[in-house]
């Protein structure tokens, strides 16, 4: 399917922002939906929790556009404890049944969502299953946010039932992270529990934008989930020292090597032909 115009949800935010960078460099037109951004060509403020107005901004839009070949959500809150459990599940939720069901409305049949590294089981105060963990197991939601990510995978999964020729990818993102973040790295080091809840694992906004873009381009109709991080961790360590030290009774299943990602992400080079491109090492020389 080719993509020349998008909605892309949360386009203010930390990801978002990257994201319609990206995708605009590489040719696509990006129409921006947020609460909150800067006004001009691109870009409509839209309350994602008021269905009238996503069904209306992604149906059409002034002179701004006629319609959209794709949405990529990313629109939400975006992490645990930064509101309210309750607020936290009302807005999330709300949002994503939003825009799945007003981009299906108005005819869309791609959609790129994003998930999260937290139905994994974040933060691991039980251990994984094994590592590196993947996509394999059920999820395992810790917190509200992440039982809310967990119930928009479900819901995604009944949508592309509903209609199967609707393709719904979930991008279960890492820590996202921008090179200016990078200066902090190497502190790290000094405690390996420090960064232990993701398995030590983040994912450059750069690479979360491939992801997209490689989801816009092949994913076919029906509903999948993706582990999407960076190819290393954010430790110098290697990973051996650090399973000894924290996690010392989970299974090792495969090659780990020195330090490789714990957040498998071979289903996403496999399907989507996602490569990341860009580690923190490499920022700092």
């Amino acid at each position: 399917m080719s993509v020349t115009r998008i909605a892309l949800t949360g386009s203010s935010g930390k990801l978002g922002t990257v994201v319609a960078r990206e995708l605009r460099a590489g040719g696509v037109e990006v129409i921006g939906l947020d609460v909150a951004g800067e006004r001009g060509p691109g870009f409509v403020q839209v309350d994602l929790t008021d269905y009238g107005q996503v069904v209306d901004a992604l149906g059409a839009v002034n002179d701004q556009h006629d319609g959209v070949d794709a949405v990529v959500h990313l629109g939400a809150i975006p992490a645990p404890g930064l509101r309210s459990d309750v607020a936290t599940f009302h807005n999330n939720m709300t949002a994503s049944f939003n825009v799945f069901h007003a981009a299906i409305r108005v005819g869309v049949r791609r959609i790129v969502a994003a998930s999260s590294e937290t139905v994994l089981g974040l933060p691991f105060d039980v251990p994984p299953p094994y590592v590196p963990v993947d996509e394999e197991y059920e999820p395992r939601p810790e917190s509200v946010y992440s039982l809310v990510k967990t119930l928009e995978e479900r819901m995604a999964r009944e949508l592309v039932r509903w209609h199967p020729d609707l393709s719904i990818t979930a991008l279960r993102f890492s820590n996202v992270m921008v090179p200016e973040d990078y200066a902090e790295f190497p502190s790290f080091d000094s405690d390996a529990l420090r960064r232990k809840w993701n398995l030590w694992g983040y994912i450059d906004a750069r690479d979360g934008a491939q992801a997209i873009e490689r989801a816009l381009r092949v994913a076919e109709p029906g509903f999948e989930a993706f582990i999407i991080a960076a190819a290393d961790t954010v430790m110098t360590r290697p990973n051996a020292e650090l399973l000894a030290e924290v996690f010392p009774d989970v299974e090792v299943r495969g090659e780990i090597g020195e330090n490789d990602t714990l957040l498998s992400i071979e289903k996403a080079r496999r399907v989507l032909g996602f490569e990341p491109r860009h580690s923190w090492r490499d920022e700092l020389g």
